[in-house]
């Protein structure tokens, strides 16, 4: 990340008819990562209510948005209404919320069990969405908390600060690594294949062959996005100096061949405009 002020916000809700959560704890643990009120401002609200979401993003301005409490197995997150208690919203009438904020938030983390769902849903607009694919225990869920944030604190990429939060758990020997999962937001042909309708600059067989060209390389695209997530879970748990160091040009091999597949998608899709 660069050196500008990143500002988070810090969502919670925990309803009464729900098991407890350590909420504060995650929240003073974040804080004592950040440091110093400087190049991240750490804004929270408590007991959250669905109407309190846009209120609070329109406040605050943030470019990472983290929600903790709980997820229903549906994928639904749960808030709390005027008394309390549970106000569960939908996976995709959330995603419709933050459609609206696709051009200032950079990133959403869902602290939550079983929000995998919810965080699919959301990177259809949002670069880069973390949620939890399983039930997920208050000291694993701390511990991804305190490694993602130890590590944008150190000016560490958003996919690399996921990579860390799953070690921390690990350092922890707790079973529940694997369970965070990280989306990115698709650079995909699927909303171009579905289209029925044939540009008029276009001919059908022409289309088609750009349409091929384009699925082969978002295969490539989506090759290379594994490679690359798999030499930064590799860096991050690797000591040795050497072995570090040509990891790390191996990511930056990766990424220009990411960037330049992107590129080339970009330019294909908007022959079909």
């Amino acid at each position: 990340m660069n050196d500008s002020q990143v500002k988070i916000l810090f969502l919670t809700a925990d309803p009464s008819d729900e098991s407890r959560l350590r909420l504060g704890q995650e929240l003073r643990d974040i804080k004592a990562r950040l440091g110093k009120p400087g190049r991240f401002q750490l804004e929270q609200r408590e007991s959250v209510r669905v109407g309190d979401i846009t209120d609070a993003i329109f406040d605050v301005e943030p470019q990472i948005v983290h929600f903790s409490g709980h997820g229903k197995s549906t994928g639904e997150l749960c808030f709390e209404n005027e008394v309390g208690k549970v106000q569960p919203v939908k996976p995709d009438d959330l995603a419709a919320m933050f459609k609206l904020f696709a051009q200032s938030i950079n990133c959403v983390v869902i602290n939550a069990c079983y929000s995998e769902i919810q965080a699919k849903a959301i990177a259809q607009y949002i670069p880069f969405v973390i949620g939890m694919n399983d039930a997920i225990g208050d000291k694993a869920a701390i511990a991804f908390a305190v490694g993602f944030y130890k590590a944008l604190a150190a000016n560490r990429y958003i996919e690399d600060a996921y990579e860390f939060g799953c070690v921390e758990i690990q350092l922890y020997s707790l079973p529940e690594h694997l369970k965070p999962v990280i989306y990115k937001k698709n650079i995909s042909v699927q909303h171009m294949i579905s289209k029925d309708e044939v540009p008029t600059n276009l001919t059908k067989g022409k289309r088609r062959r750009i349409l091929q060209e384009l699925e082969s390389l978002q295969e490539q695209y989506d090759q290379f996005s594994e490679k690359l997530k798999r030499l930064r879970k590799d860096s991050a748990i690797q000591a040795g100096t050497s072995v570090k160091y040509q990891l790390e040009k191996e990511i930056e091999q990766a990424e220009a061949e990411i960037e330049q597949l992107a590129q080339k998608i970009e330019k294909l899709e908007n022959k079909l405009q």
